[in-house]
């Protein structure tokens, strides 16, 4: 079979995240089963090793798929039509039309058979990363896209999501959920997973607006002030440390909002257990995942919230602000921390919580919950997010 898939970016794309993990993975399994896998992406700007800013190739061979870049991220759905019509109109027996924000409304010159690929709703997203009065056309303008979509059969990764689209007029039957995957090997054994000697809270990802990564410098500055309870001493079993706990910052940090939260650690009186790493390697990823009690994670909205089940894989829960995605990806006092208000005072809590957890009974409650995400994160692979893809697609 002949697929083409339109999206609004592939994993070389600084803005990367989640979703674009999970396109690839599917498609290189289509490959691998023998069908032709082509994406259309818009392009990007991205600085290279050499901080000179480079304009991504406009055609790209990888494992086994092509991808065609054109346009940018406000001119790629007229371009994606463009190269339809010039290279593809004839070509494809399916055509997955990724919803990222904006479709690319591929029911009005696509014949073919379609899906919709749709991880997450942007509703109130547009508020945070789009500039105003773009934010409020987009906010008002997507229900009325999404009630000329309501027909279309949709692919997406959790119920939050489901019963968003069924809000907006999708039929239930027309629905299919699909598990999430992780790349990342599981580690063999909880026993084996050494945390970090001083209590280390983790922040992982692109900070964003959406993404809200100043409301975890936040919510560490009120558990610091509030919270903290008296430096715990060392149990026999090593759990606990002298030392004051920390909060370490790994991610890309481009734009307005990433400076924003700079200058908030700069001028905090805690910035001295904030360690700030910026982009890491996928080593340094693994290793921090690992050593940290909990990763903390405080988006607007997520598809599903991978980065949570990828720490679980590693060992190590989350705590979790209560929206769609993330009440998906982690079950509240069992798998995780899933907080009753999204605010950062809320967030403290779950972190002293966790740190009482940890650190009282030999940390049997910690324990407990650690195995529970563990456990949990071992049943969601690609493979079955491909299994559940080939069902919902028919091929």
């Amino acid at each position: 079979m002949k697929i083409l898939w339109l999206t609004w970016k592939d994993r070389q794309h600084p803005a990367s995240g989640g979703a674009e993990v999970v396109n690839e993975e599917l498609a290189k399994r289509l490959v691998a089963d023998g069908h032709e896998m082509h994406f259309i992406v818009g392009n990007f700007k991205k600085k290279n090793k050499d901080n000179v800013l480079e304009v991504g190739e406009k055609l790209e061979e990888r494992d086994g798929f092509t991808i065609k870049r054109i346009g940018s991220k406000y001119t790629a759905f007229l371009g994606a039509f463009y190269l339809y019509w010039k290279e593809y109109r004839n070509w494809p027996d399916l055509v997955i039309d990724e919803v990222n924000t904006v479709p690319y409304f591929s029911q009005f010159y696509i014949k073919q058979k379609r899906i919709l690929f749709i991880h997450q709703l942007c509703r109130e997203i547009w508020f945070y990363q789009i500039k105003f009065p773009i934010s409020i056309i987009g906010y008002l303008v997507e229900p009325i896209y999404l009630w000329l979509m309501r027909k279309q059969k949709v692919i997406t990764v959790s119920e939050s999501t489901k019963q968003d689209l069924m809000r907006f007029g999708f039929k239930q039957e027309n629905i299919n959920i699909i598990s999430e995957g992780t790349e990342l090997q599981p580690v063999q054994d909880l026993e084996n997973v050494n945390k970090f000697p001083e209590i280390s809270f983790l922040s992982l990802g692109e900070w964003r607006e959406m993404k809200r990564t100043l409301d975890i410098v936040k919510a560490f500055e009120v558990f610091m002030d509030k919270f903290q309870p008296h430096p715990p001493t060392p149990s026999p079993a090593g759990r606990g440390s002298s030392a004051m706990p920390k909060l370490i910052m790994a991610g890309s940090m481009n734009g307005e909002y990433a400076e924003t939260v700079k200058k908030h650690i700069q001028n905090s009186k805690w910035k001295d257990y904030m360690q700030v790493e910026g982009r890491v390697s996928e080593e340094r990823k693994i290793e921090l995942m690992q050593k940290c009690v909990a990763i903390v994670v405080a988006s607007l909205k997520e598809g599903w919230g991978l980065i949570v089940t990828e720490a679980a894989s590693q060992g190590t829960p989350a705590i979790v602000y209560s929206v769609d995605g993330l009440r998906d990806s982690v079950k509240n006092n069992w798998s995780g921390y899933v907080t009753e208000q999204n605010t950062p005072e809320f967030l403290a809590n779950k972190m002293s919580l966790l740190l009482t957890d940890y650190c009282e009974s030999n940390g049997i409650k910690y324990k407990e919950i650690q195995e529970n995400a563990y456990d949990w994160s071992k049943q969601i692979t690609f493979e079955e997010s491909y299994k559940d893809f080939r069902q919902a697609t028919g091929i």
